[in-house]
């Protein structure tokens, strides 16, 4: 039943990023907690967001989630960067250690491609890349970042 399959497949995703939240050494001031983690999911998830912008993602107040990213700017995840349109606005961007931090993730997403086009013919391939675009793209959109993002950006 499509439903079971869809459960399966977003459960075993979902234990791969635990297991690599979890995984990580707790070998200094750097260390993410859970809560961190997840929070990074968000914010890499819409892109280079405002504190504004994460806030209402995670349905939470500016001022924690203030907290949260000066938190994650201290251990060096993300940076503030200025915009060049209003020098008021400030938005969140990934460093090269969130970089790091998320290259195990990739490549275990790069593995199940490559098994899949080891797998299945070309055209099944198509089909399923068309399903998958059009479950995140029509399917739910109500996740879809740009509906936490202000409408006049940069």
């Amino acid at each position: 039943m499509l439903s079971n399959t869809f459960e399966e497949l977003y459960n075993r995703f979902r234990v791969h990023f635990y297991m690599q939240v979890f995984s990580k050494e707790n070998s200094g001031d750097d260390t993410l907690t859970s809560v961190e983690a997840f929070s990074l999911e968000c914010i890499k998830s819409l892109g280079e967001p405002t504190v504004a912008e994460f806030a209402k993602m995670m349905g939470i107040s500016a001022p924690n989630a203030a907290y949260k990213v000066n938190a994650l700017i201290q251990k060096g995840y993300i940076e503030k960067v200025q915009s060049e349109t209003d020098h008021r606005e400030y938005f969140l961007r990934a460093t090269d250690k969130l970089k790091d931090y998320y290259k195990n993730s990739y490549e275990f997403l790069q593995q199940i491609v490559e098994r899949c086009e080891e797998r299945f013919s070309k055209e099944d391939i198509d089909r399923l890349d068309q399903m998958i675009a059009t479950i995140t793209d029509e399917m739910i959109p109500e996740l879809d970042p740009k509906h936490f993002k202000k409408r006049d950006r940069r």
